[in-house]
Parts: structure tokens; C-alpha cells; sequence
């Protein structure tokens, strides 16, 4: 359960802290004094988006803290343990949220650095919230699917599980069919292109570094003049009369002619001969490629057109000789495929074929294991809208099926199907006596879809591991026996869950466990919204202003007395 939350610096809230305890927890408080902005700070601490207007104005950041007790077992601590979060015997987390007034948002849990993706995933676990929002999708046919599922998790689970991994791979698959069926036309010009791709790089006959060699070889030529005129000089300089052969011979002569008088000298002889004969060596090298030199313009010239031609096929398919013959490689295995291709789609729609109809049998079974659970959930709402003070109210589920020509074939019929099966899920409700069952969305008040919703989420409290419900403004357009209904509906579920509830109704503020004044105060210097858990003396103050508004009386504040003593009297009773 939520044990405390801390805000500082967020919206027009300076700084905050609210001690929660288990059962039901009132917060009251005038229109506009910062309610929501206490649910608009608890939701960062569940994976919200952060945002820099959340920042106190002409502060550097928000900060945002949240205690919570967790009981052994509880999902989330294993979601903690997968994100490499350690968590004490005692089961307390702490998440914290800093927002910098630039809109960064620094996350910690327990101390420790987690990513926003790590707290969307531990988010769900710690706190639920219902609004407006929920009763909201109450007037949106299509999401009615969701609540009924989410009531039939366990019995749905495999069956579901099982579809949603076929209709993954049908859905690839069918996209797969009409990508090939729609691009014929581009399909015949692809091959086109390719075809013509291979026979220009096919013939090329190019062999691999080719044009590295190609390269070395027009250096060669290109220079071959100079090549020529630095050898013939180098032979000259070192062969001949009076040249550096004669020379360097003429100087190992008189070294041998007296290394036997100082044997000093017997190392320099030998440096001397291993010279001459390294020269000598050299000079008949340089006269065999004088030799061989025979320059042939037109050689340089094929050697100068066949690297153009390689320079125009780099331009288009790869950097090098070698990344040419790889792409054309690549190319002929994508024209093996293409030539294939209407074995290929055969085989795509005998796939198709098979994974529709294992997909018609799931579908089915999914939808007999949905309508048996919308009989049951529909019994269920019924009798909670009785206790609702909705007594004679008519509550079904429609759980039907629509044709479409490109569905799946079910049971001989061609079924539009979506991620959910092939079943279109919708509340209706008969309020009065005498009127058919109509359309939920269509036909019920802001009262009765408050009633709704709330017995909704009565039901779903029982199966729900979440230890923290957030009931906020659920009881909008209820007043009288209605308001009261609620309110011992609020404390039946929080008699099992910690409740917090966001409410204008004095009927439910008097059955509160404990009970916080949320309220603006404003100086000529700043605006912030504090909160204060209010006293047995204090609960009766407020639960007066809001039975009689601005102006609180002696008889407002004998009946806020009586309420109060009343509630604890039905609490008791439950």
C-alpha cells in the first residue's frame, strides 16, 4: 500500500507530505484548491510522462516521493527483482521522480538509477487509478471488450494467449500475400533492372583486386621513362672504367694485399668483398631491367580503359572490384527468388490457408469462453447496481459477430476478425422497468454510468493484485440514496484494498478511515495548495461547507456531526 507521498515543487504545490493508511482515504476540497494535481504527481511515480510545466514556477526542479509497503509475494517485488532492484525484508520501496525545469526526469527506486521503461513495467502493480477517464471509455462501445476481458483473465488466458500468436503470424503472412500480390507490376520492372545490372558487371569479367593491380600497373607505365633514365644512370655510375665497380674492386685488392700484416684489418677486408660482390650483384639486376624495359603506349592505354571501365561500374555498385562481385552475387540470388516467385506465393497462400483455419478454431473457442464469462459478469453488475440503489436496472453483455467478405471463414461464415478475436463486445443496460435493453453508451446518465463503472471496478477489486485503488470524482452526477450507496460500496472494497478517493460527496467524506482538506492559499507573493489530515472537530467544519456550501451553519454542522457518527454505525455493520 501507498504509507506516504511527498511532493515538492510541482504545479502550485510547494511542498507537501500526506501520510496514507490502509482502508478508505477522503481527500475533499474546493473546485480548482489541487486535487488532481495530487493524482497528476502520484501518477509520475507510476511511469507517467514527465513534462517541465510540472516544474513550481521560478524553481529548478520538482520532486516527487512515494513509500510503499509491499506484502510478501506481491507481483511487484518480482518485477524488482528483474529490473536488479533489491528490496529489504520489510518490503519498503521508495520511488522518487526529479524533473528539471528543462523537462528531464531523473528516476530512482530504493536509491537506485531505473529507466522509465522499468517503471511503466513496476507502475501497474503498485497503484491503479479510476477516473473520469474510466467512465469516459463506459461511452465508447469498443472498449467495453477490455473490462470484459480483464474480468475473465484467468479463464481467457491460454485461449488468448494461443490466439494472439496465431493472429500475429496471420497478420504477417497476409501482409506478406498483399505485398506480393500488390507489386506484379514493380516485381517484372525490378527484374528488369536487376537483369540488366548482372549483364553489365557479368560482362566486365572482372576478377577480384583487379583494380589494384590495374592501379600499379598504370603507375608503372606512366613512369616508365624516368624508371628507364634513373637505371641506365645507376649502371653507368657503378659499371664502367673508372666507376664505382672498379673502384670499390681496386680498394678490396689493396686491403687483401696486406690484411696479413695487422689482423685488424681482416674484418674490414671482409666488409669490403661482401660489398663488392652485393654491387656486382646489384649492377647485373639493373642491366637485365634496362633489358627488359621495352615501353608500349598502347599498353598503358588498355590499362587506362579498363580502369575507367571499373571507375563506371564503382559509381554504381560498390567501392572496389570486390564489392561489385559481391553485389552482383546478391543481385543474381534476388533474381533466383524472382524467378520463383509464383512458387513462392503459392506457398504464402497455402500458409495463409492454415493459419486461418487454426485461426477460426481458437477464435471460436476464445468466443464460447467470452460469452460464458459476459453471462456471469453481467450477473455480477446487476446485482451490484441493485445494492447501488438501481434496483429494478437490467444489465447484459452483447457479445456478437461481424460479417466481412475478407475475414476468416468460422464455422462457414466469413468472420471480421481484430487482435481480440472474432467478438464485438457491448454493455447494455435497461434502467427503468419496461424498456428494452439498449446500448450503454447511448441511453445512460452521468449518475448511472458512475454507478456502473464503480460496480465494474467492485468486481475487478476482488481478482485485482493491486494493493492501492485511486477512486478519482467516480461519484460525479450521483446524489441522494445513489451518493450513499456508494459510499458503502467505497468501504466494502476498501475494507480488502487501501482506498484513495477523490469525492464532493459528503456521503462518502463521512465514511472516511481518514480524511484530508486539500485547499489554495493565496498572498500577494505566491499561490500554493497544502494539505492537512483533519481532526474528528475538523471533519465535522468541512463536511458542513460541503452540505451547505460557502455558508456554514449550526444545523450543517449537526447533520455533518450526524453523518459521521452514522458512517462509523455502517462500517461497523459491514
Amino acid at each position: 500500500m501507498l504509507v506516504e507521498l511527498s511532493i515538492r515543487n510541482f504545479a502550485i504545490i510547494k511542498e507537501v507530505t500526506i501520510s496514507f493508511q490502509k482502508g478508505l482515504n477522503i481527500l475533499t476540497g474546493e473546485t480548482g484548491a489541487g486535487k488532481s494535481i495530487i493524482i497528476d504527481a502520484l501518477g509520475l511515480l507510476l511511469g507517467g510522462r514527465a513534462s517541465a510545466d510540472f516544474v513550481r514556477y521560478g524553481q529548478a526542479r520538482a520532486e516527487v516521493e512515494g513509500l510503499f509497503e509491499l506484502p510478501a509475494g506481491h507481483p511487484a517485488l518480482a518485477v524488482c527483482e528483474s529490473i536488479g532492484v533489491q528490496i529489504e525484508q520489510d518490503g519498503m520501496l521508495v520511488v522518487r521522480r526529479d524533473i528539471s525545469s528543462q523537462g528531464k526526469s531523473i528516476i530512482r527506486l530504493n536509491g537506485q538509477l531505473i529507466t522509465l521503461a522499468m517503471l511503466r513495467e513496476l507502475g501497474p502493480w503498485l497503484v491503479t487509478v479510476h477516473g473520469q477517464h474510466d467512465t469516459h471509455m463506459l461511452m465508447q462501445a469498443d472498449k467495453h471488450i477490455n473490462w470484459l476481458d480483464a474480468y475473465g483473465e484467468q479463464a481467457l488466458g491460454t485461449a488468448k494467449q494461443e490466439y494472439s500468436k496465431l493472429y500475429a503470424s496471420y497478420r504477417r503472412t497476409k501482409q506478406d500475400l498483399e505485398h506480393m500480390t500488390r507489386n506484379d507490376r514493380e516485381l517484372a520492372q525490378r527484374i528488369d533492372l536487376l537483369q540488366y545490372q548482372l549483364n553489365e558487371i557479368e560482362a566486365a569479367s572482372l576478377t577480384p583486386g583487379e583494380d589494384e593491380k590495374l592501379a600499379q600497373q598504370r603507375k608503372k607505365w606512366m613512369n616508365i621513362e624516368k624508371v628507364y633514365a634513373s637505371i641506365q644512370d645507376a649502371y653507368r655510375s657503378l659499371y664502367g672504367d673508372q666507376k664505382g665497380m672498379d673502384w670499390l674492386g681496386h680498394a678490396m685488392s689493396e686491403l687483401e694485399r696486406v690484411a696479413s700484416f695487422d689482423e685488424q684489418l681482416t674484418p674490414i677486408v671482409e666488409s669490403v668483398q661482401n660489398a663488392y660482390y652485393q654491387v656486382e650483384d646489384a649492377v647485373h639486376q639493373l642491366r637485365n631491367l634496362s633489358y627488359q624495359m621495352d615501353f608500349n603506349p598502347e599498353q598503358l592505354a588498355e590499362v587506362e580503359r579498363r580502369l575507367d571501365q571499373i571507375q563506371s561500374l564503382k559509381r554504381k555498385y560498390g567501392k572496389n572490384v570486390d564489392d561489385i562481385l559481391e553485389y552482383a552475387a546478391s543481385i543474381q540470388d534476388e533474381l533466383d527468388d524472382m524467378h520463383h516467385y509464383e512458387d513462392r506465393l503459392l506457398q504464402v497462400q497455402s500458409r495463409l490457408q492454415e493459419l486461418a483455419a487454426d485461426l477460426a478454431v481458437e477464435a471460436l473457442e476464445l468466443s464460447v469462453i467470452r460469452r460464458d464469462c459476459a453471462d456471469k459478469l453481467a450477473k455480477e453488475i446487476e446485482q451490484q447496481l441493485k445494492e447501488l440503489h438501481m434496483e429494478r436496472a437490467r444489465f447484459a453483455i452483447d457479445v456478437r459477430q461481424t460479417t466481412d467478405e475478407d475475414g476468416v471463414e468460422i464455422e462457414g461464415v466469413r468472420r471480421q476478425i481484430d487482435a481480440n478475436g472474432m467478438d464485438q463486445v457491448e454493455f447494455l443496460i435497461s434502467p427503468n422497468p419496461g424498456e428494452p435493453l439498449r446500448s450503454l453508451a447511448k441511453i445512460a446518465s452521468g449518475g448511472e454510468l458512475s454507478r456502473v463503472m464503480l460496480a465494474i471496478k467492485t468486481i475487478l477489486a476482488g481478482t485485482d493484485q493491486v494493493e492501492t485503488l485511486i477512486f478519482d470524482e467516480v461519484d460525479t452526477g450521483v446524489s441522494g440514496r445513489a451518493a450513499q450507496a456508494i459510499a458503502e460500496k467505497l468501504v466494502r472494497v476498501a475494507s480488502k484494498r487501501q482506498v484513495l478517493c477523490i469525492t464532493h460527496l459528503p456521503q462518502v467524506a463521512s465514511m472516511a478511515d481518514a480524511h484530508f482538506l486539500i485547499k489554495k492559499e493565496m498572498s500577494e507573493m505566491e499561490t500554493m495548495t497544502r494539505v492537512e489530515r483533519l481532526t474528528d472537530d475538523e471533519r465535522v467544519i468541512e463536511l458542513a461547507r460541503m452540505l451547505g456550501g460557502a455558508e456554514v451553519t449550526t444545523k450543517t454542522e449537526e447533520h455533518a456531526r450526524e453523518m459521521i457518527m452514522l458512517g462509523r454505525e455502517r462500517k461497523t455493520a459491514q
